[in-house]
């Protein structure tokens, strides 16, 4: 079971993800939020899930926290980088590679913050 704090720290990105992309789909549906608002929403509730998913994975994990942050990151954005490309037939630009770079730095620090906060107890 080497793999298990990885499929749990994912699922919890993955429904927690889900649960921010509804609530903020909402809001910018009945025009409570503008659309520049709405794109900050989108950007700082992924970079919270990742960072919150960071650090139950540091909390799993020994030693490394921001190894263990930057492979469940690498892995988050690996996926959202196919369905960008794969469904939605779009490449690469500087402002989704700096969007990328922020979600691995936040899934990092979380991670970090994890394992640190684990050896405090």
């Amino acid at each position: 079971m080497k793999y298990k704090k990885y499929g749990e720290a994912f699922l919890l990105i993955l429904v927690l993800l889900t649960f921010f992309s509804m609530l903020v789909t909402l809001l910018g549906y009945f025009n409570i939020l503008s659309e520049k608002i709405t794109q900050l929403s989108i950007l700082f509730s992924t970079m919270i899930t990742l960072f919150i998913g960071g650090v139950y994975l540091g909390k799993k994990s020994e030693k490394k926290g921001w190894l263990e942050g930057i492979k469940i990151g690498l892995f988050i954005v690996f996926l959202f980088f196919l369905i960008s490309y794969l469904g939605l037939d779009q490449g690469i630009n500087l402002k989704t590679f700096i969007y990328y770079l922020i979600l691995i730095a936040s899934s990092m620090l979380g991670s970090m913050l994890g394992i640190n906060r684990k050896q405090e107890n």
